[in-house]
């Protein structure tokens, strides 16, 4: 019950707009073919920014137990170009407002899920998000 008020609270008070964000992220990301293996990465982000209370981010060869492209080297190179164009201010955006949410009680764990956002905002590639 506690997790279902909790992600309520969140994504009325801005995992909506962050939802969204990261859905546009990865429409405008599958019409190019540079940003077409960002895509998933991007819609996974975006159900984890709508609903993440109950929810982990872990390594996607945890998951299957084989390692795949996106947990292997080109995953890594992946990761790479994406922190560069994208990654850094996305991961330092989530920072900052985790910062601010932390500054009360009640926003200690938004601030929680906006660290979780930052550290898969940097490198989303080979990563998945399951239930807790």
């Amino acid at each position: 019950m506690i997790r279902f008020i909790l992600n309520v609270l969140w994504f009325f008070f801005g995992g909506f707009i962050t939802g969204l964000g990261w859905l546009l992220a990865g429409l405008i990301l599958a019409i190019t073919i540079v940003g077409l293996p960002y895509t998933g990465a991007a819609w996974r982000i975006a159900g984890f920014a709508f609903w993440p209370f109950g929810k982990e981010i872990v390594s996607r060869e945890i998951v299957t137990g084989k390692e795949d492209i996106g947990t292997g080297p080109i995953g890594a190179v992946l990761n790479v170009i994406w922190f560069l164009l994208a990654g850094w201010w996305l991961a330092l955006s989530h920072l900052l407002i985790a910062v601010a949410e932390a500054i009360t009680i009640i926003g200690i764990p938004f601030a929680i899920k906006d660290l979780q956002l930052a550290r898969i905002a940097l490198a989303p590639i080979g990563v998945a998000v399951v239930k807790r």
